[in-house]
């Protein structure tokens, strides 16, 4: 089956864009999210890019 980049339902914290990826790349949530942190800190990009992500990034589908 093909991987497919998602933001999540469960275990969200914003929108969960930063738990799609987590899930995707196979990391640790928590990882993904200090790193997002951490570009947002380096220079003010990773808040423009989660906004981003967050308008262009599908939902999960949901699982019945």
């Amino acid at each position: 089956m093909k991987k497919k980049l998602y933001k999540i339902n469960r275990g969200k914290i914003i929108d969960g864009v930063c738990g799609g990826f987590a899930e995707y790349f196979g990391l640790d949530p928590t990882l993904v999210r200090l790193i997002w942190v951490g570009f947002t800190l380096a220079g003010g990009s990773g808040i423009p890019l989660y906004i981003i992500c967050m308008i262009i990034m599908p939902r999960e589908p949901l699982e019945f």
